[in-house]
């Protein structure tokens, strides 16, 4: 195998791109934005040209930044945002709508009916999943239900339903392939979790075709090459995951018990189970971490829905940061939040509770309540969503965690990591590489896996008082309470 590897990091907000040495040293990177869509309060959209070009544009300047052609990649990895949904047509390639995006909540009558008709555990013991508007399968129904001649054509095989990583393989191939790995497959409600295939019950109950559906193949191996026209030559596809898989990968989760939490635009938390999946009592999800060859590993997630968006929000909703990076220092220019709790349930809140129809709520306000108390209590917020998905994992696993790995653009907030050490009273183990689900495509591609978190990593010890931590969660628990989020399952 040639020595470079390049990685394809297609997330919800933006495009990265990652060129690897042999070694494992970062050659080169680059990032595109791209536009988001919000035609109605709850939905969110992006264009999947903007997916591909942004996706596209960010891989040809790391290659060249790296001076690289593409016959010197020994191989190309994909990570991917996961759940949004693409249709497009198989002969022109071109979407037929916009991608319906995971964070989109316009399916929660489908879920709230088909909740209503008894099928939550049935979905759960065939797919890992709750029934939920996050999921993709949802998202298909919905689409097919608002334009019948789009249901009709995905019938007849004229039209390709996908996640992220089908779209990107299908335009980086040229058209020839129609596939997706068995991590974003899980991801659909579509998926049998125990022999990892379409689940005819799943189709029959969400009324989808398989005509439409993408091939399933393994996370690591051979999937096809690039067309010759995109890089300037040929180079191999080699590795593919859901970018929370990958990270866990990167983060070099291979073991049963291991756990790591994306700071991204969401929060995930996922925890390796080994080869056979693990039934949550806690509603957490049990999906696919990845497949390799004959051998397959399991994962125990978390999803919290705003994360860096919560941040985001900050300095795009209300105008109190200029910049994201500017929140640790004006959340650090006050020793608490004052009384302030912000429960950032912008599209629902996710595991535990999910409720899709739970919303953001700033509680605790006084006169002397400043934008400083507001950010340090987002950053508590994040931070607490992260508790309640560790003790939830904890009570399903019968044991805590031993620590938490974190990676994520929002991991490099000290004070944000501090707390999350604070209020989980567990260790939080920070990389000195934060690209960990970049890195995960590239070692599913063949990059090989570095041997611990590397030099410059940092390690965030619990230093509230025992008692300060469980007063500090009883007030956020209180704080769920008063957005429609369902009631904490008692430990």
């Amino acid at each position: 195998m040639a020595e470079a590897v390049l990685a394809l990091d297609q997330g919800t907000t933006s495009s990265r791109a990652v060129v690897y040495s042999g070694d494992g040293s970062v050659l080169s990177v680059a990032q595109r934005e791209f536009p988001q869509h919000f035609p109605q309060p709850g939905w969110v959209e992006h264009d999947p040209e903007d997916i591909w070009q942004s996706q596209i544009d960010a891989a040809r300047e790391a290659l060249a930044a790296a001076r690289l052609g593409a016959s010197q990649l020994g191989g190309i990895g994909i990570a991917n945002q996961r759940e949004t949904t693409v249709v497009w047509e198989r002969r022109t390639g071109r979407p037929v709508c916009r991608a319906v995006v995971w964070q989109d909540r316009r399916t929660a009558g489908i879920c709230a009916a088909l909740r209503s008709d008894g099928c939550s555990r049935r979905v759960r013991e065939i797919t890992g999943l709750e029934i939920d508007p996050y999921f993709s399968g949802v998202k298909l129904r919905w689409l097919m239900d608002q334009n019948p001649e789009l249901a009709r054509r995905a019938a007849c095989g004229e039209l390709a339903f996908g996640t992220v990583d089908s779209w990107l393989i299908h335009r980086l191939t040229g058209g020839r392939r129609h596939v997706t790995d068995v991590s974003n497959a899980s991801r659909t409600l579509l998926l049998d979790l125990a022999d990892l295939t379409w689940s005819q019950p799943m189709l029959d109950l969400l009324g989808i075709p398989r005509e439409a559906l993408p091939e399933i193949c393994p996370s690591s191996g051979l999937i096809d090459e690039t067309d010759p026209g995109i890089f300037g030559g040929s180079a191999p596809i080699r590795g593919v995951a859901g970018d929370q898989q990958a990270a866990l990968f990167g983060q070099n989760c291979v073991l049963p018990g291991r756990a790591k939490c994306t700071y991204g635009t969401g929060c995930f938390l996922l925890a390796n189970t080994g080869a056979a999946p693990v039934a949550s009592r806690r509603r957490l999800l049990s999906t696919v971490a990845w497949s390799i060859g004959p051998s397959r590993a399991y994962a125990l997630e978390g999803s919290v829905f705003m994360g860096g968006a919560a941040v985001q929000w900050l300095r795009d909703g209300l105008g109190i940061i200029a910049g994201s990076s500017e929140v640790e220092r004006l959340a650090g220019s006050v020793p608490d939040t004052g009384g302030v709790a912000v429960v950032p349930a912008f599209t629902g809140l996710g595991a535990p509770h999910w409720d899709p129809d739970a919303r953001g709520a700033i509680l605790g306000l006084t006169r002397g309540s400043t934008s400083a108390h507001i950010a340090r209590a987002t950053l508590e917020g994040i931070a607490h969503q992260v508790a309640d998905v560790v003790d939830a994992m904890a009570d399903d696993r019968g044991s805590p965690l031993d620590e938490i790995r974190v990676d994520g653009g929002a991991a490099a907030n000290d004070l944000l990591m501090q707390m999350q050490a604070d209020l989980t009273r567990l260790p939080v183990v920070r990389p000195a590489d934060l690209e960990t689900t970049a890195r995960g495509a590239a070692m599913l591609a063949g990059l090989p896996a570095p041997e611990g978190p590397g030099a410059g990593a940092r390690v965030f010890e619990p230093a509230l008082p025992g008692r300060a931590t469980e007063a500090a969660r009883e007030r956020w628990r209180a704080a769920v309470g008063r957005v429609g989020g369902l009631p904490m399952i008692p430990g």
